[in-house]
């Protein structure tokens, strides 16, 4: 019974582990240490990604970074009815991606990962190097640029060829701090362990 008990106990640690953004965000060689274990290693699986579409690692990580902060279950927040209220949310939005329903629905129709889910790390990472990789062929952007590819994916490539991005200073501003998060997590991966 105690051992019954003990392997439940440790179960439900690992499962918790999983579901759970790690606490050193900034720094990418922590965020892999973290994250290296039994049933999860995000560093294989952000350079399976890589290897599958071209997107530099450091990009799959600042976009996971910027949209969800490593977060599984993030969503945007809800508006308020009466200014009080929890009411709808701004967008259908979820998961380390923040992929949208519909983009998400075209990712597994794409691709054949039907019984991928937004809140899983491997799906998640793969799901960002494709629509990286997506935008990309779309565009013409390239591969390595962090900040056009980041307009990109907020705006899809319409918006993004049509130049949305350029009346909204503020998504400039997050786009110019993805490729600054970009710029370091490389610095930083040259140096892991």
């Amino acid at each position: 019974m105690r051992i019954r008990t003990l392997l439940a106990l440790v179960l439900l640690a690992l499962v918790a582990g999983c579901a759970t953004a790690p606490r050193q965000t900034r720094n990418i060689c922590a965020v892999f240490d973290q994250r290296d274990g039994l049933f999860t290693n995000w560093q294989r699986e952000a350079e399976r990604a890589e290897k599958k579409y071209g997107i530099p690692v450091p990009i799959l990580m600042a976009t996971m970074y910027v949209e969800s902060g490593f977060q599984p279950n993030a969503r945007p927040p809800r508006t308020k009815l009466f200014g009080f209220i929890p009411w709808t949310r701004q967008s259908t939005a979820y998961g380390y991606s923040q992929a949208l329903d519909g983009t998400w629905s075209h990712y597994q129709s794409e691709t054949g990962n039907w019984t991928g889910r937004r809140t899983n790390f491997a799906d998640a990472i793969d799901f960002i190097a494709w629509y990286h990789y997506s935008n990309s062929q779309a565009t013409g952007i390239q591969r390595n640029d962090a900040y056009n590819l980041y307009l990109a994916y907020y705006s899809g490539p319409t918006g993004y060829k049509r130049g949305d991005w350029r009346s909204n200073g503020q998504l400039q501003k997050t786009a110019q701090k993805f490729a600054n998060m970009a710029a370091t997590y490389q610095q930083q991966l040259n140096g892991c362990d």
